[in-house]
């Protein structure tokens, strides 16, 4: 019932982004960005939840450094991949997650509603070998010296499909002074993985002041979207909890049980310049599906660099 109502609803948010209504003012580029996640950066592993990299082309009126307060004007293009692998690439153990390689494409809006920041987004995620991930993976971990996939690792991929996957997002921004923002928040999706999460995050410093604040999907890290940014050194701390439903990449129907919650607690420090910002954070990411051996630090990167 949960998942038929959000894909209802979110069906109808994405209607809204194709309105003609949404064409009546001129749009031009608000800003590109990129976020990078890599299990190596963390702990110093290449396992789950190995690597991800999404880009992020923001598009819209004129940006005023607030969020407009209807749907469709701001629309965020963004475009992802994702590596998901057993902890050992050679010779997994039994019952271990199976490599998963995914592209995802995007499109998002967000707004602002009663003082709430909204983020409704849909798009398609594309699965199994068809992705290149394996192939790709296998020729760089040949050429740098580390053991790449093995055979049997990518003959027990998660097979080739295309998953429709909706998203929404609503987050309250709670300024406790002039330095200190709290963003608590709760996000549902329904597609690839199916679930519910709820949580909240602190921002010491001047960070996000005048921007639009983007969540990576995997870490719930933030990223900016706009251009600009006040100069000066930020600490972001948060975390949150998921209820998963149902995952495509943790298939039941191979005897994969999800853990009740999936947890996660993030720190990351942004510094940001005139023209150039540089943010570095780490993810506590708890464990996913019943049998996985350890959680995992994963670390992220984003660079801005404003022209």
């Amino acid at each position: 019932m949960i998942q038929r109502n959000f894909l209802i609803r979110a069906a109808v948010a994405l209607a809204v982004l194709a309105a003609p209504a949404a064409q009546a003012q001129e749009r031009q580029t608000l800003g590109w960005s990129s976020i990078f996640n890599n299990d190596f950066l963390g702990d110093g592993f290449d396992r789950w939840r190995s690597s991800s990299y999404t880009v992020s082309w923001l598009r819209g009126p004129e940006w005023t450094g607030r969020l407009p307060e209807a749907p469709g004007k701001v629309l965020e293009y963004r475009f992802r991949t994702s590596t998901l692998a057993p902890a050992n690439l050679s010779r997994p153990a039994a019952g271990d997650r199976p490599y998963a390689g995914t592209l995802g494409f995007g499109i998002h809006t967000h707004f602002r509603h009663r003082g709430f920041d909204v983020a409704l987004g849909g798009g398609v995620a594309v699965t199994g070998p068809q992705t290149r991930h394996g192939a790709r993976q296998r020729w760089v971990h040949e050429r740098i010296g580390i053991a790449p996939p093995s055979a049997t690792v990518l003959n027990n991929q998660i097979a080739n499909a295309v998953y429709p996957t909706v998203s929404a997002q609503i987050a309250r921004p709670l300024g406790l002074s002039d330095r200190i923002m709290a963003r608590p928040f709760i996000a549902a999706q329904a597609g690839a993985e199916t679930l519910i999460r709820a949580g909240g995050d602190i921002i010491i410093g001047t960070w996000g002041q005048g921007d639009l604040l983007v969540r990576e999907p995997d870490t719930g890290q933030f990223y900016t979207a706009t251009r600009g940014g006040t100069p000066g050194l930020s600490l972001v701390l948060g975390g949150d909890a998921a209820w998963v439903a149902d995952s495509h990449y943790l298939p039941s129907s191979r005897g994969y049980r999800l853990t009740d919650t999936r947890k996660r607690l993030r720190a990351g420090v942004k510094w940001q310049g005139q023209r150039h910002g540089v943010f570095y954070g780490v993810t506590w990411l708890g464990k996913e599906f019943v049998g996985q051996s350890d959680t995992q630090l994963v670390g992220t990167l984003n660079f801005r660099i404003n022209f």
